[in-house]
């Protein structure tokens, strides 16, 4: 925390405004009976300004620099979450969310890069672990906040915007040396696909169900019975249970091999899904159930992007870092509204059943890919905590256009060709490949 203390104070007043503000709206239209289609699409739109603002942020911090950049697009988000109460058109909202994701975008981008940049090589694991925190804990604070206003008026609008604007301090007052302008790069997904079809295929179902979970769920335990207290509770816990897998599950993905785990990973959301669709809302027991989702569904990024970075080479792992999220922020907008319209159709509780089912496809495809690809060895250095959505995750820097392969590789830090994974090793573990070269050249002697 000592390092970043004005990037990690912003990101986590950024993270908790735009996670409450997702909750809310949700919550807010199916009080109002609008359709759950449209709840779904104003997510889509969201995430459609995610993927389409990496160039327009890039453009920006290059005219302006980075804190004038943050602070011009914090500015158009807090204006755009105070326009949710002007007016009521869903067509006036569906642009606000494309706008906002646009802006948040540029935001992570100043963000991420800057992190990246000046975090030095034998720090950036516990760098990027304390803004992981950061997002989570953010994410967890903003659906605790919402418990607070069960009547769901125009309060939490004016908390996130007071968010928002909170996060402009940390950055704007911080001394640290702006980051070196870098050169763009070429992402090339179905080029990729050829290479990584089974992270690319996890990565894309990972959207469609993070994706809905976000921008659905709320509307699912609303209509399930469940009050503003209870719902920001049910969010909460599915959240934190995703902090609580990151480490365990990158101990374990060392041990045993990331395409097994993806697809047992997918056998027990279907099986939680299903629990969560039969059984009862109102019963403890779907909060258990919620957090046993949550530890499998937020854990399918970083384990895609694990298996991904197995397979690659370390002058493509930033190229592939940028295609998991273009195909994960692509199931993510098709995801919320085709989903939505299901919910529609067929009640809140076909959510989850949606869910079963698209894990079943999930672990169907995943099993014949892997049957005609030869398994991966475990690396015990690709895993890389991430949140569950690409507007906080670690790896979002890669989509900015200006990191470059050469330059981006000079950033990680490399030990015998692999990426040393900080966040998961101590430093005696960071130490020993490093212990192991000095024994090499003492027997070369």
């Amino acid at each position: 925390m000592k390092s970043f203390p004005s990037l990690y104070f912003t990101n986590f007043f950024l993270v908790g405004g735009t996670g409450l503000l997702t909750t809310y709206l949700a919550l807010y239209l199916g009080q109002h009976d609008v359709s759950t289609f449209w709840i779904g699409l104003l997510t889509s739109c969201y995430y459609l300004g995610l993927l389409l603002g990496s160039k327009l942020g890039y453009h920006l911090i290059k005219s302006v620099g980075h804190i004038r950049a943050f602070a011009a697009c914090t500015a158009i988000v807090t204006a755009c979450v105070a326009s949710h109460g002007v007016s009521d058109n869903i067509y006036f909202w569906l642009m606000l969310r494309f706008v906002v994701g646009l802006g948040m975008m540029c935001n992570y981008m100043v963000l991420e890069s800057w992190l990246n940049e000046q975090a030095a090589p034998e720090q950036r694991g516990r760098v990027f672990s304390f803004y992981m925190l950061t997002s989570y804990l953010g994410m967890v604070g903003g659906q605790f906040a919402l418990s607070h206003f069960p009547e769901l008026g125009y309060a939490p609008l004016f908390l996130i915007c007071i968010a928002l604007s909170f996060g402009i301090v940390p950055i704007s007052i911080t001394r640290r040396i702006h980051p070196k302008p870098l050169k763009p790069i070429q992402v090339s997904l179905l080029g990729f696909f050829k290479t990584i079809p089974q992270s690319l295929t996890a990565v894309c179902f990972a959207g469609v169900i993070n994706g809905s979970f976000y921008g659905l769920a709320p509307t699912f335990a609303s209509q399930a019975g469940l009050s503003a207290e209870e719902i920001a509770m049910y969010m909460a816990v599915t959240i934190f249970a995703g902090l609580l897998a990151q480490w365990p599950m990158g101990i374990i993905s060392d041990k045993i091999r990331r395409s097994i785990l993806l697809r047992t990973n997918a056998l027990m959301i279907g099986l939680i899904s299903l629990g969560l669709f039969f059984l009862p809302t109102q019963t403890p027991l779907s909060y258990w159930l919620t957090f046993g989702f949550g530890l499998f569904a937020f854990t399918l990024y970083p384990l895609s992007s694990a298996l991904a970075n197995s397979r690659v080479d370390d002058e493509h792992r930033v190229g592939v870092s940028s295609a998991l999220l273009v195909a994960f922020g692509a199931g993510a907008c098709i995801g919320s509204a085709s989903l939505a319209q299901v919910m529609t159709h067929f009640g809140p509780h076909s959510l989850y059943a949606t869910f079963a089912v698209l894990t079943v496809l999930m672990y169907a495809t995943l099993t014949y890919i892997n049957a005609r690809q030869k398994d991966e060895q475990p690396e015990p250095t690709d895993y890389v905590a991430a949140t569950s959505d690409i507007t906080s995750s670690p790896l979002a820097a890669t989509l900015d256009p200006r990191i470059e392969d050469k330059t981006a590789q000079e950033q990680m830090l490399i030990v015998d060709g692999h990426i040393i994974n900080t966040d998961i090793f101590s430093d005696e573990q960071m130490a020993e490949p490093n212990k192991q070269e000095e024994t090499e050249q003492d027997a070369c002697k």
